[in-house]
């Protein structure tokens, strides 16, 4: 809390106002001013990379949209049928053709069928764990790119903490910054989670809150598929008694603040908050982040094409804000990790959850988002990506990962499984990698994770060994992989 004493300052606020000398002026947290937002802003300097750039994609990322599959989808269910297997491996749903010569996808895709020559499959993503590979700590590892010692015979990790490795989204808006007065990392529309281990891999960590992720999570539980008509950005509003002249005014207490304390300015200068506070004041005056939140803005036809369901519109409010100016944003399967219904951790149920549930989903938002983004020229520079933590187990009813598993069900799976890559460069139309007769394990270019988020750095014209200094000072990469240059052309 800032106290200000003194007499009455007629440049503060209103002038109807009378504070007393004993009345305190408390400035941020969920004040008028909207301050909370200011420690968005409290960007660092950009660190300076290590190693070199250049060669197709690099640099081609403006923004990014991560579309991430918490639960980790049967990729043998999806996008990488195996028909020629007995029927203890092979899918239920029967392969259908796609556009392109050769390559099939499950009958759950049919709309994605359509638009595979848009983006990129990767078909051998790979990599053994730590220890039991559940939820949270392969979660982790792809949201930091690094791993943990500390991960309990379950596979669960200790609860986030400031001393994690940062989101990769965290570290792009630290080292890309928006141009524009706009919400720079947002993550939708519920949280990383597995059990009750809520949001590890998703915080700034030892970057420090400043780069936390806006997050919008609506109310609502995850089988509420019609949250998102209920969206509530009330920190970006303006209390409808306060128009945005009386607003700039009142900003004028940091002049008071700077005038009456000089100690506190000294103290305080290295992190340039007037500039800040400036870009947090323009976000609120400016409208962008109300207006891109705005999903009635849209056509009807619009929001059909994606899916009226929490997916679907949390894809297609993605699409919104990156065209407002956001540079990450993160649209979370919406369902908790290890859980039933329409989410991907099919121990049991794969048919019927899938075929009814999380299939169709995913087949309308993500067709929708990568066709709608391409149509409007929007693909050129915005990255997509979409995948699952790990894949599921190419035998079904066998315990993989100390799980129980029904004759209908899949086990978790990293050795092999499936991404897919669109926009920013990335190739249209190509398969990288193959997997082996049942999907159990790269046949040929093995991709890592971490080669994952290299590539993405890379995509942004960021070297993957950039040097971040974490809580105690000691300097680390971003991630200790290198991009995959077969994925751009």
């Amino acid at each position: 809390m800032i106290i200000i004493p003194g007499q009455v300052g007629k440049d503060l606020c209103d002038e109807t106002l009378q504070p007393s000398r004993r009345e305190l002026l408390r400035v941020g947290g969920s004040g008028i001013l909207g301050l909370s937002l200011g420690s968005m802003f409290q960007l660092q300097n950009r660190a300076e990379a290590t190693g070199a750039g250049g060669g197709p994609g690099w640099g081609k990322a403006k923004s990014i949209i991560m579309v991430y599959l918490q639960g980790g989808p049967s990729h043998l269910d999806l996008w990488d049928p195996k028909p020629d297997n007995p029927d203890n491996i092979r899918s239920v749903f029967n392969p259908i053709p796609t556009k392109l010569s050769g390559v099939q996808f499950a009958e759950i895709l049919p709309k994605l069928a359509q638009v595979n020559d848009r983006f990129t499959m990767i078909r051998s993503m790979s990599y053994t764990p730590v220890g039991l590979f559940n939820h949270t700590a392969a979660i982790y590892q792809l949201m930091t790119g690094w791993t943990t010692d500390k991960v309990s015979p379950s596979g669960q990790l200790e609860p986030p903490s400031p001393k994690d490795f940062p989101n990769f989204g965290s570290q792009l808006v630290r080292l890309r910054p928006p141009t524009v007065p706009m919400l720079p990392f947002v993550m939708l529309p519920r949280p990383l989670q597995e059990s009750n281990v809520v949001g590890k891999g998703g915080t700034a960590g030892f970057l420090g809150k400043e780069y936390d992720p806006y997050t919008l999570f609506p109310d609502g539980d995850d089988m509420d598929l019609a949250k998102m008509n209920r969206i509530k950005v009330d920190d970006l509003q303006l209390r409808p008694e306060v128009f945005a002249t009386r607003l700039e005014r009142r900003a004028k207490l940091r002049q008071t603040i700077n005038s009456g304390m000089p100690m506190i300015e000294k103290a305080v200068q290295e992190y340039r908050l007037p500039e800040y506070y400036d870009r947090a004041l323009s976000l609120v005056i400016s409208g962008r982040a109300r207006e891109a939140f705005d999903l009635e803005r849209e056509s009807a036809k619009t929001r059909a094409m994606y899916g009226r369901n929490t997916f679907g519109q949390s894809c297609l409010l993605a699409r919104r804000l990156i065209e407002a100016g956001t540079r990450v944003v993160e649209v979370i399967w919406p369902k908790v990790a290890n859980s039933d219904n329409h989410s991907w951790d099919v121990h049991v149920g794969l048919t019927d959850r899938m075929r009814n549930q999380s299939g169709p989903m995913l087949d309308a938002g993500l067709s929708g988002l990568i066709s709608d983004l391409d149509e409007r020229g929007m693909l050129k520079d915005t990255l997509v990506v979409a995948l699952g933590e790990f894949g599921r187990s190419p035998q079904k009813g066998v315990s993989t990962s100390g799980n129980g598993n029904s004759a209908d069900g899949r086990d978790h799976w990293p050795y092999c499984y499936t991404a897919i890559m669109a926009g920013a460069g990335i190739k249209r139309g190509y398969v990288h990698g193959e997997s082996d007769k049942t999907g159990s394990s790269p046949r040929r270019d093995p991709v890592h994770p971490g080669e994952l988020l290299a590539s993405i750095y890379y995509s942004f014209g960021i070297a993957p060994d950039t040097i971040v200094y974490n809580h105690l000072n000691q300097p680390r990469e971003l991630v200790q992989s290198s991009p995959v240059p077969a994925l751009f052309g």
